[in-house]
């Protein structure tokens, strides 16, 4: 194996959130190699454990989350629990919590106490608002935050109330600004020694790829409206049917490129047409000019049209289900499907690592823990010498 890997091999990184936000940016870093030590009470399980599809009473999304970290138990609500914690901290890195604020400093264990203890310690934490301002203690999942964030608003067809995208995607996007926030303290940590908090709000996460919303409203009063397949005065960007019934994907907004699509379709001369010659007029333009488009995709298959305009160098393809993606040669070839032997799935089939380095590149070690507090002993018994008797009396008072 290559020297340094896994670049983050000298971080440890004790996860207590639940579900999506806080656990995946536990995952990105366990990725690239840091210990991530997942935390979950004794008597309540992570419901990720059991969420989306089951097979043998397993959640198939719990192994792809909770892949390359160990998980141990620990009661936080009481003081003992609290006090091992601590303990924890002290040969730690990076905490990631996702409770509503408040929660750590009801348990005594605030970043101001935490850090005291280790001042190059780094908490990361995620909420649906934030440490700060009026709506900090309210409950936020990333549904709320999508709605907040303005995404939700955007999403959908004109004549239909607003949709949700098919994932969790406030929740991820909050975990990927998380993790950007933990890399940026780990490396400013190695100029000043010290650890800080990263303050991730879901809203905030979401707002934050909304493009030019506010200054359209603001100094041109323009309201971003739901527009179903296509981006306000952006054009040819839209799916177009073809002749077997399939949609296809075609992205030929750029100057440059609309004109090899129209040479693609033997229609040259629509690219000097003053309707859709640049980029403003064909956004003006935008419904005359995707039926022009799909005229010449319903002449062929879906198979045939892409080819056309894979040869002229016209970025699209087809909307791909789970079905496709495992087909795909440029999935496979990018690893971006990867097997893993799990404890009871077998072969267990789950996404790749993203992003690719070159050097240093990382990977899928193991998949999530099959038991809760299945690392105990491990974790417990190298960074704190606890024997297995002293395990088992934590466990007998409910602690562990």
């Amino acid at each position: 194996m290559k020297e340094h890997y896994f670049p983050l091999d000298n971080i440890r990184v004790l996860e207590l959130g639940t579900l999506i936000a806080g656990p995946f940016a536990g995952r990105l870093l366990g990725d690239f190699g840091a210990e991530v030590i997942k935390i979950e009470p004794p008597d309540k399980q992570d419901p990720m454990r059991l969420w989306g599809q089951q097979k043998d009473g397993q959640g198939l999304q719990w192994p792809i989350q909770s892949r390359n970290k160990k998980s141990i138990t620990l009661n936080l609500r009481e003081s003992e629990g609290q006090g091992i914690f601590k303990q924890l901290v002290e040969k730690a890195d990076v905490i990631i919590e996702n409770f509503r604020p408040g929660t750590m400093e009801k348990w005594g264990l605030s970043y101001e106490v935490l850090s005291a203890i280790n001042p190059g310690i780094i908490m990361v934490r995620t909420s649906g608002f934030g440490q700060t301002g009026p709506y900090k203690e309210r409950a936020g999942f990333g549904s709320v935050g999508e709605a907040m964030g303005g995404l939700r608003y955007v999403t959908g067809f004109a004549d239909r109330p607003p949709s949700r995208i098919g994932i969790s995607i406030g929740d991820s996007l909050a975990a990927i600004f998380a993790t950007l926030g933990c890399l940026t303290a780990i490396y400013e940590r190695t100029r000043s020694g010290k650890g800080q908090v990263v303050d991730t709000a879901i809203y905030e996460s979401v707002f934050s790829v909304m493009e030019s919303i506010i200054p359209d409203y603001l100094l041109v009063d323009y309201v971003r409206e739901r527009m179903g397949n296509v981006l306000p005065g952006i054009a040819p960007s839209n799916i177009y049917l073809t002749k077997d019934g399939t949609y296809i994907v075609i992205g030929a907004n750029a100057d440059g490129v609309f004109k090899r699509l129209c040479e693609a379709m033997n229609r040259p001369e629509l690219a000097e047409d003053e309707r859709y010659k640049s980029h403003q007029t064909r956004g003006v333009n935008l419904e005359e000019l995707d039926k022009i488009i799909e005229q010449w995709t319903k002449t062929l298959s879906a198979e045939e049209s892409l080819a056309i305009l894979a040869e002229k160098g016209v970025p699209s393809g087809l909307i791909y289900s789970a079905k496709e993606m495992i087909q795909d040669p440029q999935f496979q070839a990018r690893e971006m499907i990867v097997n893993v032997e799990h404890d009871t799935f077998g072969e267990f089939p789950m996404p790749g690592v993203v992003p690719k380095l070159s050097r240093t590149p990382g990977g899928i070690r193991f998949p999530g823990s099959t038991k809760v507090g299945q690392h105990n002993e491990e974790v417990y018994g190298s960074l704190l010498n606890l024997t297995k008797a002293q395990l088992d009396q934590l466990n007998s008072k409910g602690i562990v």
